[in-house]
């Protein structure tokens, strides 16, 4: 059974850092794409960030316009752990961030229902 447990929320004022991490217990991570993403209360839950595997060692990463510059998503697979820095904070970054993982490595990375398995998510709440 796949788990995703992340860690590394927290309460940071506008213009902070926070690393968010994400474990995943799985045999072939490296294959995986890995994404986050974010809900805030009263909204949908929508696409941050994702890390997809494009052959041999190349990984490709691909951002929301909104975290773009801001935020940086990379792996380790010899820990099967996928991370999300995030910089430059604000308010609006404020929500539950969820990591989840895509055995199949879908094109359509930042449709929610492409993912097969979800974390419980980690809270980041961003005060002004």
């Amino acid at each position: 059974q796949v788990q995703l447990v992340e860690s590394g929320g927290g309460l940071v004022q506008a213009g902070g850092s926070l690393r968010l991490s994400c474990a995943a217990s799985v045999r072939t991570f490296s294959d995986y794409a890995m994404g986050w993403f974010r809900q805030a209360p009263g909204k949908e839950r929508e696409f941050v960030a994702v890390h997809k595997w494009s052959g041999g060692a190349v990984y490709f990463a691909y951002y929301a316009d909104s975290v773009k510059g801001r935020f940086t998503i990379s792996r380790d697979n010899a820990k099967s752990t996928v991370f999300l820095q995030m910089n430059s904070l604000q308010p609006e970054d404020t929500a539950v961030y969820y990591c989840a993982g895509d055995p199949d490595g879908s094109r359509r990375y930042a449709d929610a229902n492409e993912y097969d398995y979800w974390g419980q998510g980690t809270q980041v709440t961003v005060s002004s």
